[in-house]
C-alpha cells in the first residue's frame, strides 16, 4: 500500500512541473516575437492582439511551418514589454500576459491578473493509445502531444460537433471527422471534429494544425488536457477576453467571420431524401402555396443526377428523363420567389458520366503509384476531387459557376468528412489523414469562391456536413448530420447547436423532424418544428418514407408547423439584425445562459438565449407535460404569448402547450418584428412592428436594427444599409420612445408604417404624443398600441404619459 501511495506522490510532482527534461538556453526578442531556445527546441510567441499569443514550439531538427488553414489574422504590432525576475521571463500585452520559468522549465498564461493555464508536459512524443472506434482511421506507432494544466473546477467545451453534455471534459475525442448515422442522445464522433478547447474560465485555446489526432479532456482525471496528433505543426493560440462575447469576437477575427446570409436562408425551407422529377418539386412548391405555408427555397437530394441512389454520384448535371428542362423548373420556381440548392458531393464513381472527364482533367487524387485512387464505398466504385491540386480545384470549381450561371442559388455538400477517406489516397498536399479534417473547409472555400465568381454580387449559399476551424469564413452553414427521427435525436440538438456557436459556427443546426428512421410522430415532429423557430436555419428534412413537409402531415401537425413557421418568418426583422451581430462579432445566434451570468449555468444547454432577447426552452420529451425553465438573474422575463411578467434568478415549472415551446422576453426589450408574409423576397421592412416590454424598474434602454436589401454581398462595406435605433426612457411619469436611422450612403431610404405595441402598461395613458401632435391608440390587456409612420431621414419621438 505504501509502494502505491509513493508513486501517485511521484506521477503528481512531475505533472505539476513541465518536462523535466526541458532546459532553458537563452530568449531573445526579434521582429514582434519572442524567441525562446531550449535543449530540445526553440518556443516562438506572438501577439495577434494584446487577447491573442500563439505559442509555436520547434524541436530540433524541424522546420518552422508557417501556413495555417485557419488563421487569417494578420499579426497587430502589439505594444509589449519584456522583463525578467528572479528567473521569470515576462512577455506582456495590455491583456495576455506570458510567464516562461527558467528553471525548472515551464510555460504559463495569464489575463489581466487571472491564472488561465500552463503546459504541463508541453510538447512530447509518446506510444500511440489506440482508440477502437477510430483504429483504421488514425494509424501511427507514436503521436505528438502538447499537455496542459488544468484546474479542478474548469467546465470544458469544444471539440466540435457531439453529443456528450454540455460538460466535456472526462472525455478522450478523436479529431477525425466521420458521420454517424442514427445517432441520439450520445456521438463520441461525428462531422465536424474542431482543434478548439474552450473553458469556463474564459479562455480558448485553437490547435493550430490540420492532421487527424485526438483531444484529451482530462480522461484520467488528472487535471490534465492533452492536444495529439499524427504529424504537423505543434501551434496554438490562447485566446482571452474580458466576456464571452468579446472572446468570441477575438477568435472569430482570428479565423474570419461568417459573412451575411441570404435573408432566404432565415425562411422556410422544402426539403427531403429527395425529390424524384421535375414535375415533383413544382407539385410540392405548388402544395406549400395552396396551404399558405411560408417556403424559400427547395432543395434537391441526389436525385437531380440520377434516378437511383447507386451508380451515379459524380454526374453532377441534371438527370435528363426526371429533370427534361432544368432551367425552365429553376425560372418557374424563380418566379414565385423560391430558390433552387442542390446536393452535391466530392466522389466521382467510375461509372458516372463524368469519370473519363475527371480523368482527362486530372481533378482525382491519386494512389501510391500515380493513378487515381479508386476504391469501394455505399454508391458504388468511385474516387475523390482533389481539391487541393489545381486542376482538381478548377474543375470542381467551373461545375459549380456553370450551375450558378443557370439559377442555381445554392449548394449543399454532403458527404464531406470525406465518408470514405483511405489512409492510401493522396492529395497533392500530403496524404488522406493529413487533409481528411480540411477537406470540407476547404471544398466550402472552393463553392463560396465558385458562387462569388458566377454572380459577384450575390450572397453565397453553402450548406455543408463538415468541416474545420474557421470555416464559418466561407459562409458555412453547418448541420448535425442524419441524427435519428426519436426524442433521443431531438434532445441532443441544443447542446450541439450552443457548442458550435460558441467554436464560431453561429449557424449550426439540425434536420427539423429527423432524419433517419421510419417514425411517423407527429407530437415529435412538431415540437421539433417549434424548436426550429429559434434555431439559426429552418429546414425540414428526412428519409421519404415520412414526409418532412408540414403540408403532407396530419391535419393537427400541419396546423402547429405552420404557426411555428409564421411565427419564424415574423421574427425576420429580430433575426436578421442576429446575423448581422454574428457578421460583425461572431456573437452566434443560439447562446448558452452562461453568456448572461459567466459563473452559472455552465453545464445546461435546456434553456438557452435566442439573439440577445429571447430566452427559449424546447419540450424535448414525449407526452411532457411539466418543463423547467431557468430565469438569468440579470433580467425579469415576459411571458411571450401572455404576457406574464417572471422574476429573473429562478427556475420554475410549467405546464407545456401543444401550440408552441415556452418562450420569453426581456424586460426592457424592444423587440422588433414584421406582420406576417409569405415570403422574404416580398419582405422589404416598410411595416414593421416594434415591441417594447415596458418595465418601471428599467429606466432606459435602447436597441438597433440593421437592414440591407438582403441579396447583396457585403452591404454592409458597400454602404448599401440601414440602422433603426430605438431608444426607451423614463422620466417621472412621462415614457419617451425615440426612432432614428443610419442610412448608408446608396440605402434608400423611406417611409416606415411602424405598429408601436408598449407592453406592461397597466392603465390607459392619459396623454400620447407624436412629434408633439396627439393620435389615436389602442388599449387593450394591458398593451398600448400605436399606429406611426416615420421618415427615416427625421427623427420620431412619442410621448406616453402614464
Amino acid at each position: 500500500m505504501k509502494k502505491i501511495y509513493f508513486l501517485i506522490l511521484i506521477c503528481y510532482s512531475l505533472g505539476i512541473a513541465q518536462n523535466p527534461n526541458r532546459e532553458y538556453i537563452s530568449h531573445d526578442e526579434k521582429n514582434h516575437q519572442l524567441l525562446v531556445d531550449t535543449n530540445e527546441g526553440q518556443y516562438i510567441f506572438k501577439f495577434y492582439t494584446e487577447d491573442i499569443l500563439e505559442t509555436s514550439f520547434i524541436p530540433k531538427g524541424e522546420a518552422s511551418k508557417p501556413n495555417s488553414h485557419a488563421v487569417v489574422l494578420k499579426p497587430d504590432l502589439v505594444e509589449t514589454t519584456l522583463t525578467e525576475t528572479e528567473g521569470d521571463i515576462l512577455y506582456k500585452s495590455s491583456g495576455i500576459v506570458l510567464t516562461v520559468k527558467t528553471s525548472p522549465f515551464k510555460i504559463s498564461y495569464s489575463y489581466k491578473g487571472k491564472e488561465l493555464i500552463s503546459e504541463k508536459e508541453g510538447y512530447y512524443k509518446s506510444k500511440h493509445q489506440v482508440m477502437d472506434m477510430v483504429k483504421v482511421n488514425i494509424v501511427a506507432d507514436t503521436t505528438e502531444k502538447i499537455a496542459f494544466n488544468l484546474t479542478n473546477d474548469e467546465v470544458l467545451y469544444g471539440g466540435g460537433a457531439r453529443a456528450l453534455g454540455m460538460n466535456r471534459r472526462g472525455y478522450r475525442l478523436p479529431l477525425f471527422n466521420r458521420a454517424h448515422y442514427g445517432y441520439e442522445t450520445y456521438s463520441k464522433l461525428m462531422n465536424f471534429t474542431l482543434p478548439i478547447v474552450v473553458s469556463s474560465k474564459q479562455y480558448m485555446i485553437h490547435f493550430d494544425n490540420a492532421p487527424v489526432g485526438y483531444l484529451d479532456l482530462d480522461s484520467q482525471n488528472n487535471n490534465t488536457l492533452i492536444y495529439e496528433t499524427i504529424s504537423g505543426k505543434k501551434t496554438y493560440q490562447i485566446i482571452a477576453g474580458e466576456s464571452w462575447e468579446n472572446i468570441i469576437d477575438n477568435y472569430t477575427d482570428l479565423t474570419g467571420k461568417q459573412p451575411m446570409p441570404p435573408r432566404w436562408a432565415l425562411g422556410n425551407f422544402a426539403s427531403r431524401f429527395g425529390y424524384h422529377s421535375q414535375d415533383e418539386v413544382l407539385e410540392t412548391i405548388s402544395d406549400y402555396k395552396k396551404e399558405d405555408i411560408p417556403v424559400d427555397a427547395i432543395i434537391l437530394d441526389l436525385y437531380w443526377f440520377g434516378k437511383d441512389i447507386k451508380g451515379h454520384m459524380g454526374n453532377l448535371a441534371f438527370e435528363k428523363d426526371s429533370f427534361p428542362t432544368p432551367r425552365r423548373m429553376i425560372k418557374k420556381l424563380k418566379a414565385q420567389n423560391v430558390e433552387t440548392i442542390l446536393i452535391t458531393e466530392p466522389f466521382v464513381l467510375t461509372s458516372s458520366k463524368r469519370w473519363d472527364e475527371a480523368i482527362k482533367n486530372n481533378a482525382l487524387a491519386l494512389d501510391s503509384i500515380s493513378k487515381p485512387a479508386r476504391y469501394d464505398f455505399y454508391f458504388g466504385n468511385t474516387g475523390i476531387i482533389d481539391v487541393y491540386k489545381k486542376e482538381g480545384y478548377e474543375w470542381f470549381k467551373n461545375i459549380y459557376k456553370n450551375l450558378s450561371n443557370m439559377g442555381v442559388n445554392g449548394f449543399w455538400g454532403d458527404l464531406g468528412e470525406p465518408e470514405v477517406h483511405p489512409n492510401w489516397v493522396q492529395h497533392a498536399t500530403g496524404s488522406a489523414a493529413e487533409v481528411h479534417n480540411i477537406y470540407g473547409h476547404d471544398w466550402s472555400r472552393l463553392v463560396f469562391e465558385a458562387s462569388l465568381e458566377a454572380k459577384p454580387n450575390r450572397r453565397p449559399f453553402v450548406l455543408m456536413r463538415a468541416g474545420y476551424s474557421g470555416s464559418q469564413r466561407y459562409g458555412m452553414i453547418p448541420w448535425s448530420g442524419d441524427v435519428n427521427r426519436t426524442w433521443g435525436g431531438l434532445q441532443s440538438q441544443p447542446e450541439i447547436a450552443l457548442q458550435m456557436g460558441i467554436q464560431g459556427l453561429g449557424y449550426m443546426h439540425s434536420d427539423l423532424g429527423g432524419f433517419a428512421g421510419a417514425n411517423l410522430d407527429d407530437e415529435l415532429y412538431v415540437r421539433w418544428l417549434q424548436y426550429g423557430t429559434f434555431q439559426p436555419i429552418y429546414r425540414p428534412h428526412a428519409q421519404e418514407e415520412v414526409p418532412s413537409e408540414p403540408v403532407y402531415r396530419s391535419e393537427d401537425a400541419k396546423s402547429k408547423a405552420k404557426s411555428a413557421i409564421k411565427l419564424r418568418y415574423q421574427l425576420l426583422p429580430y433575426n436578421y439584425n442576429s446575423a448581422f451581430i454574428n457578421n460583425q462579432k461572431g456573437t452566434p445566434l443560439m447562446r448558452p445562459l452562461f453568456f448572461e451570468e459567466p459563473e452559472k449555468h455552465l453545464k445546461n444547454a435546456n434553456t438557452y438565449l435566442w439573439g440577445n432577447d429571447f430566452l427559449v426552452t424546447p419540450v424535448l420529451k414525449q407526452g411532457q407535460t411539466d418543463v423547467e425553465v431557468t430565469f438569468p438573474s440579470t433580467s425579469d422575463w415576459f411571458n411571450f404569448y401572455t404576457d406574464k411578467k417572471i422574476e429573473g434568478g429562478q427556475t420554475k415549472t410549467f405546464k407545456t402547450d401543444p401550440n408552441h415551446i415556452p418562450t420569453y422576453v426581456r424586460a426592457g426589450a424592444l423587440v422588433l418584428m414584421s406582420p406576417p408574409f409569405d415570403n422574404t423576397t416580398s419582405y422589404q421592412g416598410k411595416s414593421l412592428i416594434l415591441h417594447y416590454y415596458h418595465d418601471d424598474a428599467i429606466e432606459e434602454n435602447e436597441r438597433k436594427y440593421y437592414n440591407d436589401d438582403g441579396r447583396t454581398f457585403q452591404a454592409y462595406e458597400k454602404d448599401n444599409y440601414e440602422i433603426l435605433e430605438f431608444e426607451a426612457e423614463t422620466e417621472g411619469r412621462w415614457l419617451e420612445i425615440e426612432f432614428e436611422a443610419e442610412t448608408g450612403e446608396k440605402f434608400e431610404e423611406h417611409t416606415k408604417t411602424i405598429l408601436l405595441k408598449v407592453h406592461n402598461i397597466d392603465r390607459r395613458p392619459k396623454k400620447i404624443k407624436v412629434n408633439r401632435k396627439k393620435v389615436k391608440i389602442q388599449y387593450q390587456n394591458n398593451i398600448l398600441s400605436i399606429p406611426l409612420e416615420w421618415n427615416t431621414s427625421k427623427e420620431l419621438k412619442v410621448r406616453i404619459r402614464k
